[in-house]
């Protein structure tokens, strides 16, 4: 069998979702599946290093497509970078794709099940749409005020369910997301759940005295509150501002000086907190820029917790794969976001971390001293972070997992009719950490 991944980003870009299809693109080929892999010529960061259009990488076939540079500066410039890349993608695919094949559509750029359903069935090929997020939904929650029209939402929201429906596999990537897709009626089974993951043999906790980089960005003995990766439209920043605000403002100076805050990454919100940061001379506040994939294990562990963030309307569309990488790390999680939510859910069943409400600054600052002060219960929460990791969210479980789906679904590409399929292969409904 062969399968064939489409999404605008893939090694050697840094991005999540980057970095998730290289894991996976990479692990399948390891394990005797051919692979071929659809994507960009761009970095997500703007680098203008230009990508070799095709190679060979670790066994894998990379087709690096044409498109048009404008960036993520502007939504128009950026709809026309889509756009270009909806067409060049459409022209390999059909050259591509031959009988037998599974082609596996993620979600940047949106809606690209749209133009791989009809395809993979001219083709005779299986469709799996990989969810990282749930589009035009995670538009209109960003964007509400007029940006996409009622109209428009109603269209590209039918468009993409008629594409899910006829996909022979949807991956959510939370349970959260796939209560989302039932209510638009995907059959129970064309749709499963397979959580993101970390590589818990690339990233290990490290105690603070054996990490290089606290050292090297002068980070000392103090308590250290980390965010690691993209700050964007996605996610609060204003509950982690006022959170620094008010523990530099507390009267207790022990309390002060001991508390700093490291934000590794980039983003739109990222820019905007630095500059407000400089602008209220906030001076407990350290950045520093994307780390390379071979230190995320120092990065990672240069905190002693990590913020994840996620605003409530967008619960169920969207799941911070930050997530797992604070747990490889061994490192607990503070979550602001809506009780009840994926990642609320996931640290309340593994105990490893705690969650506040969007907009609480104080609750957050008071959640941070509270860790500060207790490090036998901030070193728990750590080490049952990284043991739920380690049980569930490994690399080589998710692997392994996506694999079997893969034969599974190629096998049942011989079979003449539907009845035969599902006696051949029933796909999991759900990951085993939903059903322990």
């Amino acid at each position: 069998m062969r399968a064939i991944f489409i999404n605008r980003f893939f090694h050697p870009d840094h991005s999540a979702t980057s970095q998730m299809l290289s894991d996976l693109a990479f692990g399948v080929a390891q394990d005797g599946i051919e692979v071929t892999v659809i994507t960009s010529r761009l970095h997500y960061d703007g680098n203008d290093n230009k990508l070799i259009p095709h190679e060979t990488i670790s066994g894998v076939d990379v087709h690096r497509i044409w498109t048009t540079r404008f960036g993520r500066s502007r939504l128009k410039l950026r709809a026309i970078d889509y756009l270009t890349f909806y067409l060049s993608a459409v022209w390999t695919l059909l050259r591509v794709t031959a009988r037998g094949d599974v082609v596996i559509a993620m979600t940047d750029p949106p809606m690209l099940s749209v133009i791989a359903a009809p395809i993979a069935k001219m083709r005779g090929a299986r469709l799996v749409n990989w969810l990282q997020d749930l589009f035009p939904e995670v538009a209109d929650a960003l964007y509400s005020g007029g940006k996409l029209s009622a109209v428009l939402l109603h269209t590209l929201r039918k468009l993409r369910n008629i594409s899910l429906r006829q996909a022979d596999m949807n991956v959510a990537i939370g349970e959260m997301m796939a209560e989302r897709l039932r209510q638009i009626d995907i059959p129970a089974e064309r749709l499963c759940v397979r959580h993101n993951w970390a590589d818990c043999k690339g990233i290990t906790p490290i105690a603070p005295r054996d990490n290089p980089l606290r050292a090297d960005w002068n980070l000392g003995n103090d308590f250290i509150v980390g965010y690691s990766g993209n700050l964007g439209r996605a996610h609060e920043f204003e509950p982690i501002l006022a959170a620094i605000q008010t523990i530099e403002h507390d009267d207790d100076q022990s309390t002060r000086r001991s508390i700093r805050w490291l934000f590794i990454g980039g983003g739109h919100a990222f820019e905007r907190l630095k500059e407000e940061v400089d602008k209220r001379g906030l001076t407990s506040v350290v950045f520093r820029p994307y780390q390379p994939r071979s230190q995320l294990a120092q990065s990672l562990s240069a905190a002693d917790v990590h913020i994840v963030t996620l605003k409530p309307e967008l619960e169920g569309l969207i799941v911070p794969s930050k997530f797992y990488g604070t747990a490889a790390a061994g490192r607990p999680v503070l979550f602001i976001g809506a009780s009840g939510g994926e990642i609320d859910r996931l640290t309340k069943q593994h105990n490893c971390g705690r969650t506040v409400a969007n907009g609480g600054g104080k609750a957050l600052a008071d959640a941070i001293l509270a860790l500060a002060r207790d490090p036998q219960l901030t070193s728990r929460m750590g080490e049952n972070a990284r043991r739920a990791c380690e049980d569930f969210y490994d690399k080589s479980i998710a692997i392994q997992g996506w694999a079997s789906m893969l034969r599974g679904l190629s096998v049942t590409a011989e079979t003449p009719n539907a009845t035969e399929r599902d006696q051949t292969y029933r796909p999991e409904i759900t990951d085993p950490v939903l059903t322990e």
